[in-house]
């Protein structure tokens, strides 16, 4: 599936995005690019394969280096919430919004 000229037009609109004459024959050569990537990767025989939950179950019994769960801040709430306009129990409050 390649994208034409007018494609790039359509959805640079669509997306709100201003691009110039320049950046829309280079933005057209990338997306095509990608698409030919999907469709490469489309073409690979993954019969018998199994999906992979995570990337880590990959690693088996490999440990991962992970730092320690520590406290490394002060809890600075009432410091945060002086300047607000209106705070309760520890929470700011706005304006309804939302009838």
């Amino acid at each position: 599936m390649a994208l034409t000229p007018q494609d790039i037009v359509r959805v640079a609109e669509l997306a709100r995005l201003e691009l110039r004459p320049d950046e829309s024959g280079h933005t057209l050569g990338q997306i095509n690019d990608f698409f030919k990537l999907v469709e490469q990767m489309a073409a690979v025989n993954t019969d018998g394969v199994e999906p992979l939950a995570h990337p880590a179950a990959l690693l088996g019994a490999v440990a991962l280096r992970l730092r320690d769960d520590v406290v490394s801040e002060t809890d600075q709430r009432e410091a945060t919430q002086r300047s607000a306009p209106a705070v309760e129990r520890g929470l700011f409050l706005v304006p309804k919004v939302i009838e």
